[in-house]
């Protein structure tokens, strides 16, 4: 069938060679985008919840470090199938790219249309973390912006409802969007709550990007600096106050705690994929993507590890459930100077997974366009900066309208699933491509193929499988309308369907 036909690898090439961005990263260029896309979110506010649980399901208790390294297992054997794919088709594209190669045009199409959950929709879930520190960054150093530029309408109306049912502010989450429902102005009638600090942040970011992936890196490599310090930091001062105690009992729940930390840290390491993004635009990409994937995951782990054991070794891990568990955590010993430096660490860092999703999802349209899947003005390269400009205006664009309204327990839910199911085509991508082409040159090759992938399948589809069914329920209905606009443009303009 026309929508299963696939592109090979020599195709794949010569379409890039037409508009091609420009060449200007090295292998440390990616290990720091690797790091920028990965330490973020999951470290400063997912990792109280895993460590603690919430009313539905158990936490890891100290064995959050366990969780950390189960994760990083599976990611690897997915980082594993990147790095060949990446080395093997040095295009911009990421798991779409090769899933063209190998699955065939519609899951190709598919998975596209799924990594917009991952970048785009998983941007703006970051925009609103990064608003909510921000807010509470400036409120510690005495500037005051206004709560209703820094919440949504809809957290705003339920905080509300909240305090209405319980009698009062119960923490310091509804405290803001209640503050913001309380002091909000009107124009005609009409309530004025948007979130104005997330679209400034992805403002600021989409006009960085425009500039040139090697600027846009150069600002990533700051951030990643300055936050890599924040965590190094943390862990030289929170080990002072370490109680081994504190670490007993290991695993309070049992190893389905493990287990559920390792489904919910897995939003820490989500990122890592990001760098295949940067394959057309790496100066020797058989070479530096696999330093830039695997190199990434390895010091992510390591860092991650020792942040957890600090974090649970210095105050009781019941207690970690919050969403700023480390500057929690050096508040809980009396050390308050240093919980306000910590949260400064969250913006920065923050800002850098903005960055590098604000990066990759572009690319995305950027090869989709050249491919005829959606119109040829995304594929327009910017001609002084070298950089898909129109697609980079356009993400950044949709990213902050969303980011002005959107509830982010909403936004969310989305993301987990939609990178595991990139990553499970992906591993299946390369038992197909060695079987379709096996004698290729390969620069990195994936070890003990087909063992490595299958247990990437495996590994990701078990986590999949913990998801609420509510998940699949929207991923669903997802990638019918993604579906549906594939066959309404997408496989009638095909450039592979008119060339055959």
């Amino acid at each position: 069938m026309s929508m299963f036909r696939t592109k090979n690898l020599d195709q794949l090439a010569r379409d890039a060679e037409g508009t091609h961005l420009k060449r200007s990263l090295g292998a440390m260029d990616l290990v720091s985008l690797g790091i920028g896309a990965i330490i973020g979110t999951g470290i400063f506010a997912v990792i109280g919840t895993a460590v603690a649980g919430d009313a539905v399901r158990p936490g890891a208790g100290p064995a959050i470090m366990l969780s950390f390294v189960l994760t990083a297992i599976a990611c690897a054997f997915s980082g594993l199938c990147y790095a060949e794919f990446a080395s093997l088709v040095p295009v911009s594209g990421s798991a779409y790219t090769y899933s063209y190669a190998t699955l065939g045009e519609v899951v190709a199409w598919i998975i596209g249309w799924d990594l917009i959950i991952e970048y785009a929709i998983g941007n703006v879930a970051v925009a609103i973390g990064w608003a909510a520190y921000f807010h509470q960054m400036c409120e510690g150093i005495g500037l005051h912006i206004p709560a209703w530029l820094s919440v949504d309408y809809r957290s705003a109306a339920q905080a509300a409802a909240m305090v209405a049912k319980a009698g009062g502010v119960v923490d310091s989450a509804i405290a803001l969007n209640y503050e913001a429902w309380m002091s909000h102005p009107t124009i005609a009638g009409v309530p004025i709550i948007f979130n104005f600090l997330a679209v400034a942040i992805v403002g600021l970011v989409t006009w960085v990007l425009v500039l040139g992936a090697k600027e846009s890196a150069r600002v990533n490599n700051v951030m990643v600096a300055i936050k890599l310090v924040i965590l190094f930091f943390f862990i030289y001062v929170g080990a002072k106050y370490v109680k081994p105690e504190n670490w007993h009992p290991f695993m309070p729940n049992g190893f389905s705690g493990v287990w559920t930390g390792a489904s919910l840290i897995f939003f820490a390491y989500i990122g890592f994929d990001a760098i295949s993004t940067a394959a057309e635009e790496c100066k020797n990409p058989g070479r530096d993507m696999p330093i830039g994937i695997i190199g990434s995951l390895l010091i992510c782990t390591l860092i991650y590890v020792a942040t957890a054991a600090v974090l649970t070794g210095m105050m009781p891990w019941d207690k970690l459930g919050v969403a700023d568990p480390l500057a929690a955590a050096l508040a809980y010993v009396g050390s308050d100077a240093a919980a306000g430096l910590v949260a400064f660490g969250a913006v920065i860092s923050m800002t850098a997974v903005l960055l590098v999703f604000q990066y990759g999802q572009p690319r995305i349209f950027f090869s989709m366009s050249r491919d005829g899947l959606l119109p040829p003005g995304f594929a327009k390269v910017h001609q002084k900066y070298q950089t898909p400009h129109v697609t980079t205006i356009w993400t950044g664009v949709v990213v902050a309208a969303i980011s002005a309204v959107a509830n982010i327990n909403e936004i969310v839910e989305l993301t987990n699933i939609g990178t595991l199911f990139a990553f499970v085509l992906v591993c299946a991508g390369i038992i197909i491509i060695r079987y379709k082409d096996p004698h290729r040159p390969r620069k990195f090759k994936t070890p003990l193929v087909p063992l490595v992938p299958l247990l990437g399948i495996a590994s990701c589809i078990y986590l999949m499988a913990g998801l609420p069914w509510v998940t699949w329920v929207r991923f669903g209905i997802w990638l019918v309308a993604g579906l549906a606009l594939y066959f309404l443009y997408g496989f009638w303009k095909s450039k592979l369907r008119v060339q055959s």
